[in-house]
C-alpha cells in the first residue's frame, strides 16, 4: 500500500511539474530615447566636446554620475527584458548603466556608428529569458551622402520562437523639418527591405521595430512601413489627449514607437497582448510648474542642468507565446 501511494504522488508531482513548465513566462520589451548619455572623455572623432569634461556644460564627475543613476531609475521603473536605447556614446557608458541598475544582469548588444556626434543604439537583454543568435549594425547612408546612427538588427530567440528585433534612431528634424523628410524616407526604405528580406525566406517571421522615429504614426514614412506588413502599436493612442512620448512647441508627439509585422496580431507562434502597449508616463518624469508645465522633465535644457531624465519617455510591450 505504502508503495503504491509513493508511486501516486510521485506521478502527480511529475505532472504538476510537466503543467508548470508548459507555462511560458511572458517577454516584455521596451524602448527608450535616454537624452545624450556621454562619457567625460573628448573623443577627437566626435563632436562630443560639449559634454566633456572642461566643454561648456562644465560637465563633472557627479553630474555623470547623477546622469547614470538617473538612467538606471528609469530601467527599473521599465522593468523590461529587453529594451532597446539610443543616444548612447559608447560601451562604457553602457557598462556604468548596467552596473548602476542592480534589477537584471543584462548583456550588452552595441556597435559604433559614423553618427558625427557619435551616438549610437543598444540593446540590453536578460539572457535567462532571451537568447541572442545573431546582431549586427546595418549601416544607413543618407541620399546627401550625411552620417547618421545605423540600425540596430539583432535575431534572437524566446520560447523556441525566432524574433527579428531592429532599434531605430531616424534622422531628426534639426536642420529644417523639409530637409529631414528625405532623410527619414531613406531610412524607411533601407527598413523596407531588410524586412522584405526576412519575410521572403519566413512568411510567418515574428519582426518588431522599436525607436525614436522622429515621425508620428500616421506620417508619411512610418505609414510606407505597412507596404511590408509593418503597423505602429502607437496609432490608436494619436487621438488621446495630453498623451505622447515627446513634446515639440507644446505639441503631444509619438515620436518613439513600437511597431510589429501582422504576424505578431496572428494566434501562431508569438502575438502581442494589445492591452500591454505602454509609455511610462510617471508624474516624476513631467515638469508640473511654470511655462513648461507638463513637458518632459530633461536632464539638460541647452546648457543648463535640469537634472531629471530625459526629453523623452519610454515604451514597453508584452509579447506572449501561443
Amino acid at each position: 500500500m505504502k508503495k503504491i501511494l509513493t508511486v501516486v504522488i510521485w506521478i502527480t508531482l511529475w505532472l504538476m511539474s510537466s503543467s508548470c513548465s508548459q507555462e511560458t513566462a511572458p517577454l516584455t520589451i521596451g524602448f527608450w530615447n535616454v537624452e545624450n548619455l556621454f562619457d567625460l572623455a573628448d573623443d577627437p572623432e566626435k563632436n562630443d566636446e560639449e559634454f566633456a569634461m572642461g566643454g561648456r556644460k562644465n560637465v563633472t564627475q557627479e553630474i555623470f554620475d547623477l546622469k547614470i543613476k538617473n538612467t538606471a531609475e528609469v530601467l527599473a521603473d521599465l522593468n523590461v527584458d529587453v529594451v532597446g536605447l539610443c543616444e548612447v556614446e559608447n560601451r562604457y557608458v553602457l557598462e556604468e548603466l548596467n552596473q548602476a541598475y542592480a534589477g537584471r544582469q543584462y548583456e550588452i548588444i552595441h556597435y559604433e556608428s559614423p553618427d558625427s556626434r557619435g551616438i549610437d543604439n543598444a540593446l540590453l537583454y536578460d539572457p535567462k529569458i532571451f537568447t541572442v543568435v545573431e546582431s549586427r549594425p546595418i549601416l544607413n547612408t543618407l541620399p546627401d551622402g550625411g552620417k547618421t546612427r545605423d540600425i540596430l538588427y539583432v535575431k534572437g530567440q524566446y520560447a523556441g520562437e525566432t524574433i527579428h528585433l531592429f532599434v531605430n534612431h531616424w534622422p531628426s528634424n534639426y536642420g529644417g523639418r523639409k530637409k529631414s523628410i528625405p532623410k527619414r524616407a531613406a531610412t524607411a526604405s533601407l527598413i523596407a527591405k531588410e524586412v522584405a528580406k526576412i519575410s521572403r525566406h519566413d512568411a510567418s517571421a515574428e519582426i518588431i521595430l522599436i525607436g525614436d522615429f522622429n515621425e508620428d504614426p500616421n506620417e508619411m514614412n512610418v505609414q510606407s512601413l505597412k507596404t511590408v506588413g509593418l503597423t505602429s502599436l502607437m496609432e490608436p493612442m494619436l487621438e488621446q489627449p495630453k498623451k505622447g512620448t515627446y513634446i515639440y512647441r507644446g505639441e503631444d508627439l509619438f515620436y518613439d514607437q513600437i511597431i510589429v509585422h501582422e504576424s505578431l496580431k496572428d494566434q501562431d507562434g508569438l502575438a502581442i497582448d494589445p492591452e500591454s502597449v505602454y509609455i511610462l508616463d510617471l508624474p516624476k518624469y513631467r515638469q508640473h510648474e511654470g511655462k513648461y508645465d507638463h513637458y518632459t522633465f530633461r536632464f539638460w535644457v541647452g546648457d543648463r542642468l535640469l537634472g531629471g531624465y530625459s526629453d523623452h519617455l519610454a515604451v514597453r510591450v508584452t509579447i506572449i507565446k501561443i
